[in-house]
């Protein structure tokens, strides 16, 4: 059976004239892109939606909820600049407008959150907005985690269907005895409840308890809920209920 080989001197490039315009939209010239670096300065990608200084007010509409994001540390606790690539992204901020609520069946809910309320949110939720020159977030209220009115994670308040887990430490040795090195450790799935919120609401708006408590040694999801660290280096991790697989005894 004959076979045919194809190699780069075989392929004659003026067969494909048709493609000149693929090649030049797929052709990036970098030398050329320095030299004319002056037509892309008017180019700037901006995360957050800016709104005019002549707009005063910013009302949120239903169950969403206007944080002002906690401004991003500068530095180490050991007084270290951090430059702006290390500087990690609040997930924390103060409530500084909610809106009217939600209907739940037959009944009006209201947002459980105040103005004024020192919260931490879901890391990815809501639309950044640049507002009377600082950053907020307009999110909805279930995207909020929990109430922390100190700089200790231990102290945070889960609302709604979330709990505050403490994370066990992860395994020193294997079963046989071997020592694990820091980067062999299996990350645990495994802590105890710290603190438990509310519970969801049922069809008529009343709050439905959750299934686990506070001081259950709790199996949960591996990659669900939201990661902290505390201040003596405490891992913990703040989940919806229904990310907990089982209660371990």
């Amino acid at each position: 059976m004959a076979t045919t080989q194809l190699t780069a001197s075989s392929i004659s490039v003026k067969g494909f004239a048709s493609f000149e315009g693929l090649r030049s939209t797929t052709t990036v010239n970098v030398a050329s892109l320095k030299q004319n670096s002056r037509s892309f300065r008017g180019l700037i990608i901006k995360a957050a939606t800016v709104v005019a200084p002549k707009y005063t007010s910013l009302k949120p509409l239903g169950d969403r909820v206007l944080v002002k994001i906690k401004t991003v540390e500068e530095k180490t606790v050991g007084g270290i600049l951090l430059p702006t690539t290390a500087q990690s992204k609040p997930q924390g901020g103060e409530v500084v407008a909610v809106g009217e609520g939600r209907s739940v069946g037959k009944n009006q809910v209201d947002i459980s959150v105040k103005t004024g309320t020192q919260v931490v949110y879901s890391k990815y939720a809501g639309t950044e907005v640049e507002f009377n020159g600082s950053n907020h977030l307009i999110l909805k209220e279930d995207d909020i985690v929990g109430i922390l009115e100190t700089d200790e994670i231990k102290d945070l308040q889960p609302l709604n269907d979330r709990v505050l887990i403490k994370v066990a430490e992860a395994e020193e040795k294997t079963a046989g005895g071997l020592l694990l090195t820091e980067a062999s450790k299996e990350k645990p799935s495994i802590g105890t409840v710290i603190a438990v919120g509310p519970g969801p609401l049922d069809e008529e708006g009343n709050r439905k308890p959750l299934s686990v408590s506070t001081g259950n040694t709790v199996l949960y999801s591996k990659y669900a809920g939201n990661e902290f660290k505390g201040a003596d280096g405490s891992e913990y991790i703040a989940l919806r209920a229904s990310d907990v697989m089982a209660v371990l005894s």
